[in-house]
């Protein structure tokens, strides 16, 4: 069997009609992860005192921050797979290899976090390390975690990937508000972060697992001494180092990976930085316009999770000499759903949202609400070419991502701390970056055969 052979080409109507029944359950689920995050954030601001909520966000902050070679790992499995040679069935085999060697990588990064913990709270400010630790740990977790994500990507399960989602967001909401409740404070709170992610974690390797499995196990296992468990237990995961086939002996896939943490450390500071200046240069402000960033910008995430069903579609698809158009198209429609909402309630609403979801404390920055609004429909737009470019290969749109991300921090800079013009800048510099995008893929696009082009 050819490695993830393609079904025959469907008439147009029922192709969207597939890819819609792809992308909708990732963007209902991120959607409703989303959700429960909100509910988690109004919980615990009415449950914590002032001081430790803020605790709580610098956390979150750190797990952000481990995490963030999540994604590009991801990007590397997809692309691994969509480039697997011959049959298909040593794939499982190679992802049980990868999550092996990966899981060893994270006892060995538990440790380093236990040792060095209380010296890296106090930098933090924090007296006590466990919540740091607990957070920390967590964003090693969501990184192996993206392994079996990735290989579920690879394998086009999408509701079983939504399924994956909703247990993350269903199980940190548990997790936290219970451990807050439970009077636990931020360092309860940050181990039901890890709780959360262990539990999301074990149920992505289980189905992950089931998806590849091409060949049945035996009904009946022959009973072993306990010493020759042991022993194959040991070889199996030691087994993992040898480098069979594994992640990292693809120099391709290598450049991938690099390509992929460039792309996303880009789009990290292009998300973030109107934030980070502003508490830097208006600090009286910078609460309000923290209410309009993160309703904003809710929307970026939803774009991260909709690109799960992207990322694979465009490398398969390049895979096979064609593009992959169309999935992009369905994409960017069911993208643009709550992207026109909340640019409705950006125009019309911007005062009445804000002071209904948070308070009339944080309405001073509504003028801000449309344009960055606007701003982050644009980067949102251009997450999803990113991906797409990711999936067929191309790196050379990172550079341009790098640029605009120093253009993006130069511009807020020079608004002066006022949240109208951060707006605007971040605007202008988004709008700018979105038609680079559309340029490259352009341009990307002109190096298919003409016969793939019209596919």
């Amino acid at each position: 069997m050819p490695a993830l052979a393609e079904t025959p080409e469907a008439p147009a109507r029922r192709a969207w009609r597939v890819g819609l029944g792809d992308a909708g359950p990732l963007a209902f689920a991120g959607i409703v992860a989303n959700g429960g995050s909100v509910l988690v954030t109004l919980v615990l601001a009415r449950m914590l005192v002032v001081h430790d909520y803020g605790a709580l966000n610098q956390l979150v902050g750190v797990f952000f921050v481990v995490s963030t070679p999540g994604s590009a790992v991801l990007v590397g499995v997809v692309r691994r797979v969509s480039r697997w040679p011959g049959t298909t069935e040593d794939v499982g085999t190679w992802g049980a290899a990868v999550h092996r060697r990966g899981a060893l990588a994270l006892l060995l990064f538990a440790a380093m976090v236990v040792v060095a913990g209380a010296q890296v709270a106090r930098l933090l400010g924090r007296q006590d390390p466990i919540g740091f630790d607990a957070v920390a740990i967590a964003g090693g977790v969501w990184v192996l975690l993206c392994v079996d994500r990735g290989l579920l990507q690879a394998h086009r399960d999408y509701r079983t990937l939504s399924g994956n989602l909703l247990v993350e967001g269903g199980a940190r909401t548990v997790c936290m508000i219970g451990f807050g409740a439970a009077g636990l404070g931020v360092a309860g709170v940050a181990a039901g972060v890890l709780v959360a992610e262990l539990c999301t974690a074990l149920h992505a390797r289980i189905v992950a697992r089931r998806a590849w499995r091409e060949r049945p196990e035996p009904t009946t296992v022959p009973v072993q001494p306990a010493r020759a468990v042991a022993t194959e237990a040991v070889r199996r995961w030691t087994g993992a180092w040898h480098r069979p086939r594994c992640f990292g002996s693809d120099r391709v896939v290598r450049r991938d990976v690099a390509a992929a943490v460039g792309a996303l450390a880009a789009i990290a500071v292009l998300q973030n930085i109107d934030v980070i200046v502003m508490g830097r240069e208006a600090p009286r402000v910078a609460g309000a316009y923290a209410a309009v960033s993160v309703s904003s910008k809710a929307l970026v995430f939803v774009a991260m999770v909709v690109a799960g069903y992207l990322l694979p579609e465009a490398a398969i698809s390049w895979r096979e000499g064609r593009h992959a158009l169309r999935q992009l198209s369905v994409a960017l429609s069911v993208l643009a759903v709550p992207a026109v909402l909340l640019v409705g309630v950006a125009a019309a609403l911007p005062r009445l949202f804000l002071s209904t979801a948070f308070s009339a404390r944080y309405v001073s920055a509504a003028g801000a609400f449309l344009p960055l609004a606007l701003a982050m429909v644009c980067l949102s737009a251009t997450v999803m070419v990113t991906m797409y470019l990711l999936g067929v290969g191309d790196r050379r749109f990172v550079r341009l991502l790098a640029g605009a991300a120093v253009l993006a921090t130069v511009a807020v800079v020079l608004a002066h701390g006022s949240a109208r013009a951060t707006a605007l800048c971040d605007l202008g510099v988004q709008a700018a970056l979105l038609g680079a995008a559309v340029g490259e893929l352009a341009r990307v696009h002109r190096r298919l055969p003409r016969s793939a082009r019209g596919g």
